[in-house]
């Protein structure tokens, strides 16, 4: 009899649920993007809450009606001790309910885990030897060295990432000051695909650690100065796409690995997906990339988890 699990996570800026098969295949998948104002470059927790509160069940009831064998959510942010976040509360406690009303397991990821989780299950395979993550998102920019171990978590050190500035939060910041609508990354995507000119910004890398203070700065600068905002938006991927050049060529010295998986919703852009596959490609590294519309935040993730650690 085939089994069927329930993923939820509610992120900083998206309500998701989703259910899959034992072999990882989709048989539903809802999410909403939180709303943002016009003009505003985020959300405050407490609206966070708010929204996830009301929309979640909204969503899960336009999943298929199945038969659960075992639910996993999002929990926190990290698999570290008190790595916590308010917006996560929403989806355990609609996990924790429906795992005793249905009585089946509940498994309890990280934010971080379902990204990982959600680009091993599309490729289809989990990695047996250690690999480079990189998680690159509004609210997060690291690099982390992972072994999926027996027990069916992953073992992560975080080895680098931004010291200041996050990459989603340096690509809104750049959209809203061009006007675009948060969050932007798509339509800067677009701009910069429709350019072939630009005027490079700076880039800072130090002892593995990228800074984007500086970059967006000069960004912001030369937006109030009236800069053409093609020009901007394939500047600024290809200020982050040199950065994480850098990431890597200093990283890799240390941490040998013929594999790295990309995941987050800024490396769903098209632009950085090629640049940095072939880059690592020339030093004989395979990057693994979810599809588009899994590397941004969803809960295919956490679902995949949920029957890999229930049929252990």
């Amino acid at each position: 009899m085939k089994q069927y699990f329930l993923g939820i996570d509610t992120s900083c800026y998206t309500t998701s649920c989703a259910i899959v098969d034992e072999q990882g295949q989709i048989h539903g998948e809802a999410r909403k993007i939180l709303d943002v104002k016009s003009g505003e470059r985020g959300l405050q927790q407490s609206n966070m809450v708010f929204q996830h509160t009301r929309v979640l069940p909204k969503l899960i009831q336009e999943l298929p009606q199945l038969p659960i064998s075992g639910i996993g959510v999002s929990a926190f942010p990290r698999r570290e001790k008190d790595s916590y976040m308010p917006a996560f509360l929403v989806g355990r406690g609609q996990a924790q309910t429906l795992s005793h009303i249905m009585n089946v397991p509940l498994y309890e990821f990280s934010h971080q885990e379902n990204h990982i989780l959600a680009a091993i299950r599309s490729l289809g395979m989990v990695p047996k030897e250690p690999f480079l993550s990189l998680h690159l998102s509004g609210g997060t920019t690291e690099l982390l060295h992972c072994t999926y171990d027996e027990s069916g978590f992953f073992d992560v050190k975080l080895i680098g990432g931004a010291m200041d500035l996050q990459g989603g939060q340096f690509v809104d910041r750049v959209g809203v000051a061009l006007g675009l609508p948060f969050p932007a990354g798509s339509h800067l995507e677009q701009l910069a695909l429709e350019s072939d000119a630009y005027d490079a910004l700076p880039t800072s890398v130090k002892n593995g650690y990228i800074s984007f203070g500086g970059p967006c700065s000069e960004a912001l600068r030369r937006i109030e100065k009236g800069v053409d905002p093609k020009n901007m938006a394939l500047a600024l991927f290809k200020c982050i796409g040199r950065s994480l050049e850098k990431l890597f060529d200093y990283h890799i010295k240390q941490y040998p690995v013929s594999t790295v998986i990309a995941v987050g919703g800024v490396m769903s852009n098209s632009l950085l997906r090629s640049r940095l596959e072939q880059h690592l490609r020339r030093k004989g590294i395979t990057l693994l990339l979810a599809e588009p519309q899994f590397s941004v935040d969803n809960a295919t993730g956490v679902a995949y988890g949920a029957s890999l650690l229930h049929n252990k």
